[in-house]
């Protein structure tokens, strides 16, 4: 990967495993965005500390890392220093998934939930608890600017959820998008998919 140094942290042998660790995750990440910023003119995956929504996901995979190694001071270090720089509250304890993508997140918040792969998120959008009951996220998921899933939902594969829709205790079949007026319209799986890949940096799914 270029644009980082993969040398160390410089921080000790247990530092050094969870920077390399990170690195591992977020190079994984990377690989599935088609945005020309997140690969080199050679085509490996590139990291710029000037794009905020990369090192926004970087200092996530870094402060998670960091949880599972019990570094709960450094966790906590990295966790505030990105919350202060983007704006975010995505939390180390929280299990983010393997690929999992953003644009313009300041103001997201994910909270506790079961997440699948390939989740992208816009600003304003928040995923956590409602009376105790968590999400379950499915794959392929899209959340539009001041959309929220919150509480016993249950969001199944290659669902958008359309600007400014809030969702409570209530769950979404596959291949479909949710209107803020709580409509819930199914499509073809591969339009569907061709309308997520549309609103993503997601290479095809």
């Amino acid at each position: 990967m270029t644009g980082l140094e993969c040398g160390g942290s410089g921080g000790g042998i247990a530092n050094d495993d969870i920077f390399q660790e990170s690195l591992m995750r977020i190079e994984k990440c990377f690989s599935y965005s088609r945005n020309k910023r997140y690969h080199s003119s050679n085509g490996e995956i590139h990291y710029s500390v000037r794009h905020s929504v990369q090192t926004s996901i970087l200092l996530y995979y870094l402060s998670n890392t960091a949880y599972r190694y019990g570094n709960l001071s450094l966790a906590d270090s990295l966790y505030y220093l990105n919350k202060i720089m983007h704006g975010i509250d995505w939390f180390y304890e929280i299990e983010l998934p393997e690929v999992f993508g953003a644009e313009h997140p300041v103001g997201s918040v994910l909270g506790r939930a079961e997440y699948g792969n390939r989740l992208f998120v816009y600003q304003n959008t928040t995923i956590g608890s409602s009376l105790g009951k968590f999400p379950k996220i499915g794959e392929n998921v899209v959340l539009c600017a001041n959309s929220c899933v919150l509480g016993k939902c249950q969001i199944g594969k290659c669902v958008i959820i359309s600007a400014g829709t809030t969702i409570v205790n209530r769950d979404v079949p596959d291949n479909s998008i949710v209107f803020p007026d709580s409509t819930i319209r199914s499509f073809p799986e591969s339009e569907i998919r061709k309308k997520i890949v549309s609103l993503s940096d997601f290479i095809d799914l």
